[in-house]
């Protein structure tokens, strides 16, 4: 999570950000002013950097952007120009339960790693955080594109690093396009890191919605917006925009935008019509979503703050929208003319105190909407509402699940008693389970019960996204998750095959591991930043389970043999990190007993042979 200096810029219910729009106006300043200079130093340095002693010692790094359309419509990835991320960059760029990765714009995605590889960004960042000062990234257009990835990235580094009291990097940009997918938004919401992004955007500027189109179709049209855009450009002028036919490209971006919008609005409010399906089947819609914080500029001086996805993606559309007495020539030159209106927008508004900052969040009445001076129609109103009343009843709900955690680890207690006793009278309780010869047997089948229904429930809430993005990350429950998979699978196993649930439905592993262990497994190797899989020892028993009966169905021990000396091996690592417990080493335990039975020369070599007969600890295999 976030370090509390950078939590002072803005936190999950946006109130926060004040701290940022108006106790650090002088940071704003620097970067909008610099994300623009940058502009011209694009063919001589990929970066611009400048020091800062207030509010905090910190050094802004501001990237140019791109006037040439093969930087943002990549080759050969049509329609929208996505792709997946680099894992090796990017580990938490995923969602967690289905294991599906996100996807950014590959023409983005391709400019920042050439930064990394042919730049000092790298040196030049790890000198700066040696000298405890924060990294601020910015860029204005597609150098915020730019910011923003190298963000993540920098993100990414200071969650794995061990050094104590890391500052986290802070970004903002000015006119940014889009850059990631829903997945993308997702694992920065999840990890914490919206916070740590914050997104100006002037009301109609065309550049942050340019992505919602089909790149690959209008790659003319955007290299025309780009050349119109330049900061080289001498001709820029009512004019020249009408010659270059951009009321039919802003008519083009205006319609995905309302495509868009209508589809994800008919998803969060509930829309049951099949005609949804049937649309999004034939019609293609842009996966490029919004993250972050955002700062609408409006032309009154008024900053609308929110970190709702689902609510900025409506003001995208409803803002371009043009009243009755407007020309679409008109607003079509202005939506490029505001590209250019930041640094001296955000200047008048610093002149001012940074005063007329209206927040939007899920703590906001519904019925109370406050919008500021924005003209926005009955639809708009009624989109925003239930965009941010679905936020504030996914905070609802996990209050609720919250609530249940006592009972989860009431549970929990009682199973751990229930293992612990047994162990003192030299049985496995896995094995005494799966033979439920006693009442004690029966209350931890009662038990298991219960929280199968309780986990059960939150891992279904959390696949239809009726829980907050950032409750997968919470840490609370990523150990209770642990705990509970690792004392309680076993005891489905043993349920699993007691009735021969096998032989009909097939292996475990294969076909019967309920989706809660899954998701709880995924959870703590994402939060342990540890290898997908890596952390299967609860399956432990699955695996003894069908060893034993593909060697009972007459399988020499030589078929089986690599899957036993895995195992073995795994076992080692399992013991000793804690995740494998003594119980499965007892003498009465059926594993022992079992694996008594193999070949000789394969025990004799066995690197489990001294806990088997009890001479001593684990060696390594």
């Amino acid at each position: 999570m976030p370090d509390q200096a950078s939590m002072r810029f803005v936190d999950s219910s946006v109130r926060d950000s004040t701290r940022i729009l108006c106790d650090d106006r002088v940071l704003i300043n620097e970067c909008c002013s610099l994300s623009t200079r940058a502009h011209t130093f694009y063919n001589t340095s990929p970066y611009l950097v400048h020091s800062l002693s207030q509010p905090y010692p910190c050094s802004i790094v501001a990237f140019p952007g791109s006037w040439v359309a093969d930087d943002w419509v990549p080759v050969e990835r049509p329609p929208f120009g996505d792709a997946e991320v680099d894992s090796s960059l990017f580990p938490s760029l995923k969602s967690v339960g289905s294991g599906v990765v996100a996807r950014v714009n590959a023409a983005f995605l391709s400019s920042f790693q050439r930064l990394l590889i042919c730049s000092t960004l790298q040196s030049e960042v790890s000198r700066t955080m040696m000298e405890g000062k924060r990294v601020i990234f910015c860029g204005h257009s597609s150098g915020g594109a730019i910011a923003i990835l190298a963000s993540v990235w920098l993100l990414e580094n200071c969650t794995q690093s061990i050094t104590p009291k890391q500052l986290y990097p802070i970004c903002i940009t000015f006119g940014s396009p889009l850059v990631g997918d829903s997945i993308f938004s997702h694992a920065v919401e999840r990890e914490g890191w919206s916070c740590n992004f914050l997104h100006f955007i002037m009301s109609i500027d065309i550049i942050p919605r340019i992505m919602l189109n089909p790149l690959s179709s209008y790659k003319e049209q955007i290299q025309s917006v780009l050349h119109l855009l330049s900061p080289n450009a001498s001709d820029f002028s009512h004019e020249t925009v009408q010659r270059s036919n951009m009321s039919s490209f802003y008519r083009t971006v205006l319609k995905n935008c309302l495509s868009i919008s209508s589809h994800q609005a008919c998803v969060f409010m509930g829309c049951t019509n099949s005609l949804l399906g049937t649309l999004t089947s034939f019609v293609e819609l842009s996966p490029y979503r919004p993250s972050g914080t955002w700062a609408f500029c409006t032309s009154e001086g008024q900053v609308i703050v929110m970190q709702n996805s689902d609510a900025v993606l409506q003001l995208l559309f409803y803002l371009m929208q043009l009243n009755p007495q407007e020309q679409l020539a008109q607003v079509a030159y202005w939506s490029l003319n505001e590209h250019w209106q930041y640094e001296s927008k955000l200047k008048e508004w610093i002149v001012r105190n940074g005063e007329a900052v209206i927040y939007l969040g899920a703590e906001i009445d519904a019925d109370g909407l406050d919008v500021g001076n924005l003209e926005l129609g009955k639809e708009a109103r009624l989109r925003l509402r239930a965009a941010m009343h679905l936020e504030k009843q996914r905070l609802s709900n996990q209050t609720k699940i919250d609530q249940n955690s006592s009972k989860i680890s009431q549970a929990l207690s009682s199973l751990g008693q229930y293992k612990s006793t047994l162990e003192l009278r030299g049985i496995s309780y896995y094995d005494s389970f799966k033979q439920q010869r006693n009442l004690e047997d029966f209350n931890a089948n009662v038990k298991r019960l219960e929280l199968t229904g309780l986990w059960d429930e939150i891992v279904e809430m959390l696949r239809r996204r009726e829980l907050p993005d950032c409750f997968e990350g919470r840490a609370e429950w990523v150990n209770l998750g642990t705990i509970y998979r690792r004392l309680v699978e076993p005891l489905d196993i043993a349920n699993y095959y007691r009735h021969s649930k096998n032989e009909d439905t097939g292996s475990y592993l294969l076909k019967g591991r309920p989706r809660r262990y899954r998701y709880t497994q995924r959870w703590h190797e994402q939060a342990q930043r540890i290898e997908v899989g890596s952390s299967s020892g609860s399956c432990f028993w699955a695996m003894v389970e069908e060893l034993q009966f593909d060697m009972g169905n007459n399988k020499a021990y030589v078929d089986v043999k690599e899957r036993l000396l895995k195992l073995e091996s795994d076992m080692v690592n399992w013991f000793n990190s804690g995740k494998l417990g003594r119980d499965v080493f007892l003498s009465s335990c059926s594993f022992v007993v079992w694996w008594k039975t193999l070949p000789e020369h394969h025990k004799s070599v066995s690197c489990i042979r001294n806990m088997i007969y009890g001479e001593g600890s684990v060696s390594d295999c």
